[in-house]
């Protein structure tokens, strides 16, 4: 199977006020796809809440027509919050993670 890497879309969907924290930063989906949490069934994620990521880290992978597409913190930071379920279908656009900066 191959593997593309893509820069997460930042500010792609309206986002409530109220949904994030201050000093939070959103990636997003920069496609419709299938949300992935780790490189395959067996694997251990990619990230989990509380891990420090840099910039360019692969945080996950959106499956689009058979093409697994690895999306990358385009900050550096803490994992706060994951919102989708692994396996989960997910939007253009959708919130993936939160990250505080760190």
């Amino acid at each position: 199977m191959s593997t593309a890497r893509v820069r997460p879309h930042v500010g792609a969907a309206p986002v409530h006020e109220e949904n994030v924290n201050e000093g939070e930063h959103l990636v997003t989906s920069p496609i419709v796809g299938t949300f992935y949490r780790a490189p395959s069934p067996e694997a251990e994620p990619y990230v989990r809440t509380g891990d420090r990521v840099e910039k360019g880290q692969v945080l996950c992978i959106v499956e689009a027509m058979k093409l697994m597409n690895e999306i990358e913190a385009d900050v550096s930071g803490v994992i706060s919050r994951i919102f989708p379920e692994n396996g989960q279908p997910v939007e253009y656009g959708q919130r993936l993670f939160a990250l505080r900066s760190a």
